[in-house]
């Protein structure tokens, strides 16, 4: 069971690295790590040739489980609801646009003495 629950949260991870190399936000060095792990995972040279089957492929998972371990915080924003896109940049001439508020002092009183 407990195995299964990991699994599961690493599965997350994974699917979350998608949103965040969308996000500016996120710093370069983290998205560069992702980009060095997919390099890695593609490059014909390994620290164990994928030649020795099982263990060939022993160092390409250690790497990715290193990734995700470092990216956990960051990576858990988004797959647990907590990062939500920012559309302030977008919408940002309406945002700013100033309204006037009237208060009519007297009406409020009135209000307040109940009648």
């Amino acid at each position: 069971m407990q195995f299964n629950i990991a699994f599961n949260v690493i599965i997350k991870r994974i699917k979350a690295i998608r949103f965040m190399m969308a996000d500016r936000t996120v710093p370069k060095r983290r998205k560069a790590l992702v980009v060095f792990g997919i390099i890695y995972l593609f490059l014909p040279v390994d620290i164990i040739p994928p030649v020795i089957f099982p263990i060939g492929f022993l160092d390409d998972l250690i790497l990715w489980l290193y990734i995700l371990y470092h990216l956990r915080e960051t990576l858990d924003k988004y797959w647990m609801g907590e990062k939500t896109k920012d559309y302030s940049d977008k919408y940002k001439d309406a945002i700013e646009t100033d309204f006037e508020v009237e208060y009519d002092e007297e009406e409020e009183n009135d209000k307040r003495r109940g009648g």
